[in-house]
């Protein structure tokens, strides 16, 4: 019995201490990948503190300075040279343009999808979600043959209408789960209280997809923000974004690669505040649409 006993309580210890054996290194690599993954974020930080002397070295001894910044930025007597904040300014405009323009058709268009059957339907919408997946290469030609010759080249609504490839059929495919997983006798029974058909929509539904039109909102305007093909050959100056007006630093007879980390670090700024602003929304809306009963 004694034996027994004590091989017993010898196992479970043992078994005690692989398990814990393994949490800490799982929680290692966990942090090693985390470490490896935040790599290239730190190392842009440290170069856009770098002076013009340091940002080809590799060590991590220097003199941080914020002149990179000022230099983006035109501040004082600092200028880089490169219209960084009006380029600022176009991304902030298109891409909001673009994802208002977008929740204006695609939020009508999505609960059409999610409530109501038609002939093709189904085609429409896989047609709708190529248009996101093709690739952009595809639309740039003609585009950029047309777009010169009905007075929409380097324009604002020329850079708002194209991004709509990228923004529309993401809302559309998204907000059409979140308005599939609302029963139908919301609507029925605003109906019954007299409601139309589409004070139904604004008064009832509408409000119970807020946070779902929130993180779409969010993931729609990262897209946009992020896109580099468009603005690269449907833009020159006017309308030129942060995306492409940041390469403008690694160009000419010098590169200054700490100028174009500052400005790439300054460019992530607004999907970072506009996530943290909607966190509560984002976490809420991104669940929603993924709970089936």
């Amino acid at each position: 019995m004694t034996d027994t006993a004590s091989h017993v309580t010898t196992q479970h210890a043992t078994g005690v201490a692989r398990r814990r054996l393994g949490r800490v290194l799982t929680t290692v690599g966990l942090l090693a990948y985390f470490a490896f993954s935040l790599f290239p974020v730190v190392w842009m930080i440290l170069l856009s503190l770098k002076d013009k002397q340091d940002q080809l070295t590799t060590y991590f001894a220097f003199s941080p300075t914020l002149d990179s910044y000022r230099a983006v930025l035109g501040l004082g007597d600092a200028d880089a040279g490169v219209p960084f904040l009006r380029f600022f300014v176009s991304s902030l405009v298109t891409s909001i343009g673009a994802v208002l323009v977008s929740l204006l058709i695609g939020v009508p268009a999505a609960y059409a999808a999610a409530r109501f059957s038609f002939r093709g339907k189904e085609n429409l919408m896989f047609t709708l979600l190529s248009f996101r997946f093709a690739p952009e290469l595809v639309v740039i030609i003609p585009l950029s043959v047309i777009y010169p010759q009905i007075g929409l080249f380097d324009s604002y609504t020329g850079m708002i209408w194209v991004l709509q490839l990228v923004t529309l059929p993401l809302i559309v495919w998204i907000l059409r789960s979140y308005f599939e997983d609302l029963s139908p006798e919301i609507e029925q029974a605003a109906l019954l209280d007299g409601y139309s058909r589409t004070q139904a929509f604004l008064r009832t539904v509408l409000p119970l997809v807020k946070p779902g039109i929130a993180a779409v909102s969010l993931l729609a305007f990262i897209f946009a923000w992020n896109n580099f093909v468009f603005p690269l050959t449907l833009t020159s100056s006017n309308a030129q974004t942060v995306t492409v007006g940041s390469l403008s630093f690694i160009g000419g007879n010098e590169a200054k690669f700490n100028f174009t980390a500052a400005a790439a670090l300054i460019a992530a700024v607004p999907p970072l505040v506009l996530a943290l602003s909607i966190q509560r929304f984002l976490v809420r809306g991104l669940s929603f649409g993924s709970v089936k009963d």
